[in-house]
């Protein structure tokens, strides 16, 4: 159960969000760049103003050629490369009005994206050497899923289902309405036998139903670490485990060290600081 997008999926989403942002924000056009000589041409930098895991490039880059096809940008750093602060990201060259009007689009998704990958590289970090791997959610910013979870992978993170077309998670209400973990299973592989599929358990009894079940994946929601460590034992490498709900940064050590497959956590794309971005044009004639 590990999903990635492909490059075409990407380029598509990359194309509408784009188009989103930019309609969003010029609307009938930009008043302020109008007065700025016509054909006027300029140089604008990009430095990073505080230490950071860079994502969202390609976002950045489509927003400024989709008005100057001709841009020139030349970038220092690539997603998934860690910034220090006032560090040059990218040097760009064209038309001066293009440039300050896909300035404030650019910059969003690059902040955004950014903040999310940084986020997720430091999680990260705190389970290195574990063997546990730290999975996303679908807790993102609407419209913008795919960009978010692109940036989790530039942070080191994986990503989990993309939506609820890709796999089957069966939580609490669908173990209720169905009538029980059995019956719940079995109704979704006869319907969905291609899809991944995995089951929530809130107790070491909905554990072994899992278990005796077939499924892919068992979530362990809100269980104690001495929880986990007996589910481990018992499952004993026979599905695999992640864990969800209170999934603190402070608690995934102690989470990660009972040999848990995944932790997934919401506050990947949920809790997002942007990350600061300065783009100042070159003074005319430097």
């Amino acid at each position: 159960m590990h999903f990635e997008l492909d490059s075409e999926t990407l380029a598509e989403q990359i194309d509408r969000d784009v188009s989103a942002a930019l309609s969003e924000d010029l609307g009938s056009g930009d008043a302020t760049a109008s007065l700025v000589p016509y054909e006027a041409s300029a140089v604008a930098r990009l430095r990073c103003r505080e230490d950071a895991v860079i994502a969202g490039t390609a976002w950045f880059d489509a927003c400024f050629r989709r008005l100057d096809p001709d841009v020139v940008i030349e970038w220092s750093l690539q997603d998934g490369d860690r910034a220090g602060a006032d560090t040059l990201i990218c040097t760009l060259r064209g038309d001066a009005r293009a440039l300050l009007t896909a300035e404030r689009s650019a910059l969003n998704f690059l902040q955004l994206l950014s903040g999310t990958a940084t986020r997720t590289a430091d999680y990260v970090e705190t389970v290195a050497g574990t063997g546990t791997r730290l999975l996303d959610t679908r807790k993102t910013v609407p419209g913008l899923r795919v960009a978010q979870k692109y940036a989790v992978g530039c942070g080191g993170g994986v990503n989990h289902r993309f939506g609820l077309y890709d796999a089957i998670l069966i939580k609490e209400n669908h173990i209720l309405a169905a009538g029980g973990i059995t019956a719940a299973v079995t109704a979704a592989r006869r319907q969905h036998p291609a899809l991944p599929l995995e089951v929530e358990v809130e107790n070491l009894d909905e554990l072994e139903q899992a278990i005796g079940a077939g499924v892919d994946r068992i979530m362990l929601d809100n269980f104690s670490i001495e929880q986990i460590r007996v589910a481990v034992e018992r499952t004993a490498g026979r599905v695999p485990l992640e864990v969800s709900g209170n999934a603190e940064r402070e608690q995934l050590r102690a989470i990660a060290d009972t040999g848990v497959d995944f932790i997934s956590i919401g506050a990947l794309t949920k809790h997002v600081r942007a990350i600061d971005f300065s783009l100042r044009l070159d003074p005319p004639g430097t």
